[in-house]
C-alpha cells in the first residue's frame, strides 16, 4: 500500500497540474491561432507610425483633460454628498442615499445621454460651460461623485471616534476637527480606492462619442475607431488601446503601492 501524501506534498502537485493545464492553453492558442491574419489586421507598422503624433498630443492629451475634469468634479460633489451621507439630519441623509443609490445603479452611458440630450431639452437655451469638455465633466463627475462619496464615507468611518473626541478635549469645533484631524487621516486611507476610480474613470471618457465630438476632441477610442474605419485596418485601435495601457497600468501599480504603504504607516496601528 503506497504512503499517503503530505499536505505539503498535496499542494506541490496541485500546483503542478495547474501549472500544466496552463502551459497546454497557451500552447493550444499558439498553435490554433492565426498570427498571419491577426498582424496583418492589427499590426501594420506603416500606418502605427502614421497616427503619430496627432494620437498623443490630441487624443491622449483629451481623454487625459476629461479624466482629470471629471475626477476632480466628482471629487468635489463626492466629498459634499460623504458629508450628507453622516449628517445627523435625516433629510441630508436620504438625499444623499438617493444620489449614491441612482447613479451607482445607472450605466455611465445612459448619465452621458441624459446630459447630452435632456438637459438641452428640460433647460433650452442653457450652454453647459465649456461645450463638449464641460459635458464630459459632468458626465464623468455624476457618476464617480456616488462612487467616491461611499470611499470618503467608509473613509472617515474608519477613523477611530476617540480621534474626533480627542480633538474635542483640546477645544477643537466639530468642523475644525474634521478638517484638521479626521479628513488627513481617512485621506489616507482612500487614496488607493480614489486612484483606482481615477483608472475607470480614464476608461470611461471613451462615453464622449455619445455626445458627439469634433475631430479636435476626439479621445482615444474616437480616434482609433475614425482612423479603423477609414483605413480598413485595426491597427489605429491596438495603438489606442496601448496609448490607454500607457497610462492605466503605471496608476494601477501606483495603487498597489499606495495600498502597501497605507497598511503599514496606519497611524493607530
Amino acid at each position: 500500500m503506497s504512503p499517503r501524501l503530505t499536505r505539503r506534498q498535496r499542494r506541490r502537485v496541485s500546483r503542478g497540474a495547474q501549472y500544466a493545464v496552463l502551459a497546454a492553453a497557451v500552447a493550444l492558442v499558439a498553435v490554433l491561432a492565426d498570427w498571419g491574419r491577426l498582424a496583418q489586421q492589427f499590426a501594420q507598422p506603416d500606418l502605427a507610425g502614421e497616427l503619430f503624433p496627432d494620437i498623443i498630443t490630441t487624443a491622449l492629451r483629451n481623454t487625459v483633460l476629461y479624466t482629470v475634469s471629471g475626477f476632480a468634479f466628482g471629487l468635489v460633489l463626492g466629498l459634499v454628498v460623504a458629508l450628507m451621507r453622516l449628517s445627523s439630519i435625516a433629510p441630508y441623509r436620504w438625499a444623499a442615499t438617493v444620489y449614491i443609490e441612482f447613479f451607482r445603479g445607472l450605466p455611465a452611458l445612459l448619465i452621458f445621454i441624459f446630459v447630452g440630450v435632456a438637459v438641452p431639452l428640460a433647460f433650452p437655451g442653457t450652454e453647459i460651460p465649456g461645450g463638449t469638455y464641460g459635458k464630459v465633466a459632468l458626465g464623468l463627475g455624476l457618476v464617480a461623485a456616488a462612487y467616491i462619496a461611499e470611499t470618503v464615507r467608509a473613509g472617515i468611518q474608519a477613523v477611530p471616534r476617540g480621534q474626533m473626541e480627542a480633538a474635542r478635549s483640546l477645544g477643537f469645533s466639530y468642523p475644525r476637527a474634521m478638517v484638521s484631524v479626521i479628513f488627513p487621516q481617512a485621506f489616507r486611507i482612500v487614496i488607493p480606492p480614489l486612484t483606482n476610480e481615477l483608472v475607470l474613470l480614464f476608461k470611461d471618457s471613451s462615453l464622449v462619442l455619445f455626445l458627439g465630438v469634433t475631430l479636435d476632441e476626439r479621445e482615444l477610442t474616437k480616434f482609433g475607431r475614425d482612423l479603423a474605419g477609414q483605413s480598413a485596418n485595426s491597427t489605429p485601435i491596438l495603438v489606442a488601446g496601448l496609448c490607454y495601457l500607457l497610462v492605466t497600468v503605471p496608476l494601477s501599480l501606483l495603487v498597489r503601492r499606495l495600498e502597501a504603504r497605507t497598511a503599514v504607516e496606519r497611524p493607530w496601528r
